[in-house]
């Protein structure tokens, strides 16, 4: 039986609440959808078994290089992290499971920790290592870099990591192993260019052998930070050079954040699906960089773009399509437990309304060259109100029609804040 961290007797409460009102709100909109030739029971069921995968360290408290704010009631370790991100299961149903992170989640009883999801109803996600931090009692520093680092032992350390990350996701039940290198210069002619990479497709040649064979990897670019004049995996097009030089297995991971503003990331994702390797996603939101802002907090449209795309291979279905789907966002000055259901909500949200898209009618103005009509059609879609699909799936899955406001009610926070020693501010860093 799965352990539910807020009553279910407050959950049927508040939905009994609203329930009148939202069955209101969904007859209404299937009745408008129905006229444009769209069955509203249909989107609800995709909707309904879409999932986007929690981090771990996701639940906590981020913050910036310069200082962090520890919350209230903080996870103490990731037995606390699964609770947290069980609630966000339990309210939205869209998050069934959770991305770990190595080692920050690093546990001596791995099985206790499978235990622990399994008796939440989690599962677990692709393994995340960690080569862009030092780690206590690590013999080679990573501050120079990694899996592209001029010392042989420092890149074999790195790859050990990533071995270690591999054998831990393959007792959990984890299918996928993503990696992302802080790796890179900050300074003209500190690093050679090609023999970096160089070192790192050789490093990563050694990871991507050790990958069983129903496994993927996932390598994540990133335009800037830590290292800001070059990093060695920069953009989207080495990282396409990665996934074809390492082999079928690999697949290229997108994090909306590290690009540079004004890149057109649909187009991206639309690429990286046309030569199968679309791996995944790293959902947020920015305004100057890699932000980590709640996902669609800033460009709700250029998520559903991203979306648009996504139900365009999926309509058509794309060869070797399989995106893996996962937040990734640092909460400073909000409840992580809240963002993290407001991105799920978003996310959802976006695929809703790609969903209700006139595929045919775009494609027709499409081959007509009629370019307002093209935009205006996707705008039709955006600017409908599916919310009532999106909390109507909910309910049928046994979570809430209004996540927020339930959590609120349950007093969670306040429960576990009593429960989990403060933990002291003032430090530095982003975890």
């Amino acid at each position: 039986m799965t352990t539910t961290m807020i009553s279910q007797a407050t959950v049927e409460a508040e939905n009994e609440s609203r329930l009148s009102a939202l069955r209101r709100d969904y007859e209404s909109l299937g009745e408008r959808l129905g006229r444009r030739g769209i069955a509203i029971d249909e989107i609800k069921r995709k909707v309904a078994a879409y999932g986007v995968a929690v981090p771990s360290w996701g639940v906590g408290t981020g913050g910036t290089r310069f200082a962090r704010f520890p919350g209230k009631g903080e996870p103490r370790n990731i037995f606390d992290k699964l609770e947290d991100c069980a609630v966000i299961q339990q309210l939205t149903r869209a998050t069934p499971t959770v991305s770990l992170h190595i080692p920050w989640d690093k546990v001596n009883d791995i099985s206790e920790l499978k235990e622990k999801g399994t008796s939440l109803g989690l599962g677990f996600d692709a393994m995340n290592s960690n080569t862009f931090s030092d780690a206590p009692g690590q013999e080679h520093s990573y501050k120079f870099g990694s899996l592209s680092h001029a010392d042989a032992a420092t890149r074999a350390q790195a790859v050990e990591h990533n071995l270690e990350c591999i054998e831990i996701g393959r007792q959990l039940g984890s299918k996928a192993l993503t990696v992302w290198v802080g790796d890179g210069s900050n300074f003209p002619g500190q690093s050679n260019f090609t023999r970096a990479f160089e070192r790192y497709l050789d490093a990563m040649k050694s990871v991507y052998a050790a990958l069983p064979d129903d496994w993927r990897v996932y390598t994540e670019h990133k335009m800037f930070e830590p290292a800001f004049y070059s990093t060695v995996v920069q953009d989207w097009g080495s990282n396409y050079l990665i996934a074809q030089e390492l082999g079928p297995k690999a697949f290229c991971l997108v994090d909306l954040g590290h690009h540079a503003p004004n890149v057109n990331i649909e187009m991206i994702v639309a690429r990286l699906i046309q030569f199968r390797k679309l791996g995944g996603f790293h959902f947020n939101d920015s305004k100057y960089g890699d932000d980590d802002l709640d996902t669609g907090s800033i460009d709700p449209y250029r998520l559903f773009l991203v979306f648009n795309e996504l139900v365009d291979a999926e309509t058509r279905k794309a060869k070797g399509f399989q995106p893996a789907h996962m937040l990734d966002q640092s909460h400073n000055v909000t409840d992580s437990i809240e963002s993290l259901v407001t991105s799920a909500t978003e996310v959802c949200r976006a695929y809703a309304q790609a969903l209700i898209v006139d595929r045919q009618a775009l494609a027709g103005y499409q081959d007509d060259n009629d370019a307002l009509m093209a935009s205006e059609t996707l705008k039709v879609a955006f600017r409908t109100d599916v919310e009532p699909i999106l909390a109507m799936a909910r309910l049928d899955g046994g979570g809430a029609i209004a996540p927020v406001a339930t959590y609120r009610k349950s007093g969670y926070r306040a429960k576990v804040a009593a429960e989990r020693p403060a933990v002291a501010g003032g430090g530095g860093g982003i975890v």
